[in-house]
């Protein structure tokens, strides 16, 4: 009885160790890994923003951004991908390009809650105020902090709150 508790547990174990250590296979965890890390990294770098470490904070920014583009290659069709695309390309200060991901994202899901706020404060950072209301707009009846979060910056119009 010994042995076949020994067996099963040694079976389990390297059944395990075998998964756990698989390469990349191109299937949707590894996707989905990427994606989780750089999120990770954009939670950090915003502790940093928050900190006036705005060189660190970009690094990370950049870092994640790299990260989302591997993410991107696997799920070209991912509107949370292209928001944080844009979201990372913003921070990161390359406008123009964070607004083709707000815009190719919105292309998939017109009503993204946080594509609308980010896309909104990208346009009060360029002072495009009447197409951040646009945003705010859509983002009218969602009852949610996106909306909230977003007013807030169009009034007080080129405050460091985004």
């Amino acid at each position: 009885m010994k042995k076949i508790f020994i067996i099963i547990i040694s079976f389990f174990f390297i059944n395990n160790f075998a998964l756990a250590a698989g390469g990349d296979s191109g299937g949707s965890s590894s996707k989905v890994s990427m994606y989780d890390e750089a999120v990770k990294l954009i939670k950090r770098a915003g502790k940093l923003e928050k900190k006036d470490k705005k060189d660190k904070a970009v690094k990370l920014y950049k870092e994640a951004f790299s990260k989302l583009q591997t993410a991107n290659k696997k799920d070209k069709n991912n509107p949370n991908i292209l928001n944080y695309m844009g979201f990372t390309s913003r921070k990161s200060g390359n406008f123009d390009e964070a607004e083709k991901f707000y815009l190719k994202g919105l292309s998939l899901d017109p009503k993204h809650n946080g594509i609308n706020e980010y896309l909104g404060e990208l346009y009060v950072q360029t002072n495009r105020i009447e197409k951040a209301k646009e945003r705010l707009a859509v983002l009218k009846n969602c009852n949610c902090k996106e909306f909230q979060e977003l007013e807030l910056i169009i009034k007080t119009r080129g405050s460091k709150i985004y």
